[in-house]
């Protein structure tokens, strides 16, 4: 069994690096090289990516994989001797709608769970060691989705592991929402608003992230804390999104007023 978790890691690691490198090349590619306009996006950085900056964010990226693959390996090793709360069979737990119930409860936990150890990590006594790497991007590029100091992803990684000992969940489920989380991890991080604007700035924007919203995390550390909802920034009064400087134009660095 250890050398069946042993072989796992190093797949995974190399599964989720190349996942990493693919899904953030598609976005560099389409929307800083090919060009961000051609697929009406709006651009949100001031300045093109730097090629130092964007190696630093893969060289951190690929060790992050290694971080997440761990967890990830025990929790299979596990699933494949028998154990864990994976199911196969899609007629389990009343079917289909406990199959959107399960993405549901999953992204609720690891949003609630990223908010406040991601604002734990931004106290000044432990940003340095957890979550400075992150932030080198003031304007992040879709490499910065993964981009994370060892401490961080060790604080993160172990979550969605855990879950499947105790929330039963399908193993497709379980697929989709790994490919969920790094697109939308590379979305918000991709330095322009692939949303049309209705969306970024009408109801459903104001209750979930993007890169828009996301984006000014990076430029405001005190602000936007949330993964996937803004539902925890509103309570805990730590959500704002930028102002339009004027209509077509990148966003300002001033704050909405409430």
């Amino acid at each position: 069994m250890a050398w069946q978790f042993l072989g796992l890691t190093a797949a995974l690691t190399a599964i989720i690096a190349a996942r990493y490198l693919a899904l953030s090349g598609l976005f560099y590619w389409l929307l800083w090289q090919r060009g961000g306009e051609k697929l009406r996006a709006k651009r949100i950085n001031r300045d093109r990516p730097m090629r130092a900056i964007v190696m630093k964010e893969i060289r951190l990226s690929l060790l992050s994989s290694a971080v997440y693959a761990a967890p990830a390996a025990f929790a299979l090793t596990v699933f494949l001797n028998g154990g864990t709360a994976i199911y196969t069979d899609w007629r389990a737990y009343g079917g289909v709608p406990y199959l959107f119930l399960s993405f549901f409860i999953y992204l609720v936990v690891q949003d609630t769970y990223y908010y406040f150890a991601h604002r734990l990590m931004h106290h000044p006594r432990l940003f340095r060691w957890t979550h400075a790497g992150h932030h080198r991007s003031r304007q992040p590029t879709p490499f910065a989705s993964f981009a994370f100091d060892p401490a961080e992803a060790a604080l993160t990684a172990w979550l969605m592991p855990a879950m499947v000992f105790v929330v039963p969940i399908h193993v497709g489920v379980l697929i989709g929402l790994l490919m969920f989380m790094s697109f939308v991890a590379v979305w918000n991080h991709s330095g322009w608003e692939v949303l049309p604007r209705f969306l970024v700035r009408g109801p459903v924007g104001s209750q979930l992230i993007s890169a828009t919203h996301h984006s000014y995390h990076h430029i405001r550390f005190d602000r936007n804390y949330g993964l996937y909802f803004r539902f925890w920034d509103k309570v805990m009064g730590t959500d704002a999104m930028p102002d339009e400087a004027r209509e077509g134009s990148r966003l300002s660095m001033r704050p909405e007023r409430a």
